[in-house]
């Protein structure tokens, strides 16, 4: 057996850090043969709760589940961590406007990119899912002065899966039909789903759907997903959630299908003009532990307009938080 890595998680005993944490301690996130130690990080009122999640893990008797950290101190959760995983955050609530949500994440966002920069292993892969995820990364990525920005990553795949899966029932096809889907953007309704370079068994998808299903069904459904997912069970996405995180992971280290791409919101170094220092979407190829844009696409008139709606969104929402990005 491999020795094992240390994965943290934040939000450990909420929906989602509840549905992750199971699933990596069964290796659903690097194999059957790679143990893991969990540290598992929460706010203090929650710690009684994330004491019963410790006690459910140990129950499973998991044999890849080496050791738990429980604890709300964030030297200790990323303490030599390998992996992190910044689900935790604040929720919008009612009559909050969004710089408000964006300050009360700061607050969140910017001590754990400081503790992650001070404890964690200086390889570590950091992936934030805590909405809203590519600001929040900007955040954490700031204030972690000994990290690169390559090593700070925010969620797309949770949009990118929702895009492969509607696209497939549409034209009755499986899932692994779908290849080069890209969510471009934000994590937000800006969000882009583009089908310009998407194919379904080697077809190409545009001629294969009507545009006007395209531009006025598909893409608004995709882009609201998680609000019709509220409307139908009560309560916000949370097993896709952590599907998408484990995916978005196991991909970065392990490596992508080498015949499709993937969405991931990483630090924008100009590519297809988007404005630098901005966590934005784009198509990527992981390969060895690392991932590397798709630079090479050519885009249609819509496609960029599109790119620079949800581009102009983030410089908005970098501004709202310009005093915590030191």
């Amino acid at each position: 057996m491999k020795p094992p890595v240390t994965i943290a998680i934040t939000g450990a005993a909420g929906n989602i850090g509840y549905a992750i944490a199971f699933r990596i301690a069964a290796g659903d996130l690097f194999g059957p043969d790679q143990p893991v130690n969990l540290n598992l990080i929460e706010i203090e009122p929650a710690l009684p709760a994330l004491e019963g999640v410790v006690m459910e893990l140990r129950d499973c008797a998991f044999p890849l589940l080496h050791d738990i950290v429980a604890t709300a101190d964030l030297d200790t959760g990323f303490g030599n961590t390998d992996y992190v995983f910044l689900i935790g955050s604040r929720p919008r609530t009612k009559g909050m406007e969004r710089q408000d949500l964006l300050s009360a994440n700061g607050a969140i966002f910017k001590p754990q990119g400081q503790a992650i920069s001070a404890n964690a292993s200086k390889d570590v892969r950091v992936l934030v899912v805590g909405n809203p995820a590519n600001t929040n990364a900007l955040i954490a990525l700031h204030n972690s002065p000994n990290l690169q920005p390559h090593q700070i990553t925010s969620m797309m795949r949770l949009d990118h899966n929702r895009a492969i899966s509607m696209l497939a029932e549409k034209i009755g096809k499986h899932s692994t039909s779908v290849k080069n889907i890209t969510v471009w953007g934000n994590h937000s309704i800006t969000q882009f789903p583009d089908l310009q370079h998407c194919t379904v068994d080697g077809e190409a998808a545009y001629s294969l759907i009507d545009q006007d299903w395209y531009k006025h069904e598909y893409m608004g459904r995709v882009q609201k997903r998680g609000a019709e997912i509220i409307e139908a069970r009560g309560a916000s996405s949370a097993a896709s959630a952590a599907s998408a995180a484990i995916d978005h992971m196991r991909d970065w280290v392990l490596g992508s299908p080498q015949d499709s791409w993937v969405s991931m919101g990483l630090c924008s170094a100009g590519d297809y003009n988007v404005e630098k220092d901005l966590m934005y979407s784009f198509p990527v190829n992981c390969k060895n532990g690392n991932y590397e844009t798709i630079t090479n696409l050519e885009l249609n008139e819509f496609s960029q307009e599109m790119i620079a709606l949800s581009e102009q969104e983030l410089i908005k929402e970098r501004d709202m938080v310009k005093d915590l990005l030191s």
